[in-house]
């Protein structure tokens, strides 16, 4: 994972062999202002142990604080993505109606695509209007395995379709 914060908080968690990665890292420049360099940060303690507690089943929400570096329709929808509940998904459609504008789908799913702060901001909860799993940045296997752990975790799994 490659990580980023500025002093408002996690503005990068992502996969480092992301195709993607290197336009989001310069996009997060231009909207923070700063460029990345390598060293410590006191939030990376913080996000280690939330991020432990998720794997381990423990943690459901994360408090860490974050910096959306993004446009403005950005900012929204990854607003949106963290209102999502752990173990639940929803459809692009679902997502943009959510968000107050249905046609924005394409859009929308454009701005999921652009997620820099993996799991923490859930891009991974969203998958096809038939059910299917679409797009992820870290792959496919890696959303089968978030949304899957989350349903194991959060009771759901119990309910019926794993990704209903």
């Amino acid at each position: 994972m490659r990580i980023g914060a500025t002093d408002t908080g996690i503005c990068l968690f992502d996969f480092q062999y992301r195709r993607s990665i290197d336009s989001i890292m310069k996009r997060i420049e231009t909207h923070t202002g700063d460029t990345f360099a390598e060293g410590e940060h006191a939030l990376f303690s913080v996000l280690e142990a939330q991020m432990n507690e998720y794997f381990s089943g423990q943690r459901k929400t994360f408090d860490i604080p974050l910096h959306l570096a993004g446009t403005a329709f950005q900012q929204q929808v990854w607003n949106g993505l963290l209102q999502i509940p752990y173990g639940e998904t929803r459809s692009y459609k679902q997502q943009s109606v959510f968000l107050g504008n249905e046609k924005a789908i394409r859009a929308v799913a454009g701005a999921n695509g652009e997620n820099g702060i993996a799991i923490i901001v859930p891009c991974h909860r969203v998958i096809g209007g038939d059910g299917s799993l679409t797009g992820y940045g870290g792959g496919l296997q890696r959303k089968q395995w978030l949304l899957s752990h989350e349903r194991k975790h959060s009771g759901l799994a119990a309910q019926g379709n794993l990704f209903a």
